[in-house]
């Protein structure tokens, strides 16, 4: 998970469709707007090209109509991070991704080993429920809280380890491989900035890999601004 931005203003068919009985918060180019907005990416495990689209509610609108057809409280989820976070209703209080005020690379540290069979470790950086809340969370998403789920999970973790063993070599070959030319590194290392880039997948963990090293913060420390 880490911090977005919304396109404004909101689909202009939110309106009309609240104002219908049983009107659809899915309309016109709203799923579009949303997959731009999220880079593709569910905005809770970060997960790229996600097959099993939700429309989240970031704040459970209980048949508020102001909160369902709300276009800062729409999010592009995948089903495993939805049904996660649905689960317990400690999860409606965790934080918000589009809110620029609250870093959350800041409060929370992201790590996982790249090897088969690792579990995710998250790490809460301030006390706060809000923060330990959203803690949990990321927890179980990566990690699995239900038999079904750990299935899912481990699933998940085999995609992040991937990218994170790609992103390792990466780094690897910048300071390990003989003969580059300073173009070659040049070229490595604008690899490494796209993998860095909000719209990469994982993105939290392979920052934190650089955040977590005095070499690699020496290094790449300005990809991160």
């Amino acid at each position: 998970m880490i911090n977005l931005l919304k396109s404004q203003p909101a689909p202009d068919c939110l309106e009309a469709e609240k104002a219908k009985k049983n009107g659809s918060y899915s309309c016109g180019d709203v799923l579009e707007r949303l997959r731009a907005d999220f880079h593709n990416k569910c905005y809770i495990c970060e997960a790229r090209g996600i097959t099993n689209i939700n429309v989240e509610h970031f704040i459970p609108h209980k048949g508020d109509k102001n909160l369902k057809f709300d276009w800062n409280n729409l999010f592009y989820a995948c089903g495993h991070c939805n049904n996660t976070k649905l689960a317990q209703a400690k999860y409606d209080d965790i934080l918000n991704c589009l809110d620029s005020t609250k870093k959350i690379l800041d409060l929370i540290k992201f790590h996982i080993n790249p090897f088969p069979k690792e579990k995710v470790q998250i790490t809460t950086l301030q006390k706060n429920t809000t923060i330990e809340n959203t803690a949990l969370l990321l927890h179980d998403v990566y990690n699995g809280s239900t038999p079904h789920k750990i299935i899912e999970s481990e699933n998940l973790r085999e995609l992040l380890i991937q990218e994170i063993r790609d992103f390792g070599d990466l780094l690897h070959g910048y300071f390990y491989e003989i003969g580059l030319s300073d173009e070659d590194k040049e070229a490595i290392k604008n690899r490494i900035k796209r993998k860095l880039s909000i719209a990469s997948p994982f993105t939290a963990f392979k920052i934190w890999i650089i955040k977590n090293n005095e070499a690699l913060k020496q290094a790449f420390g300005s990809l991160l601004d």
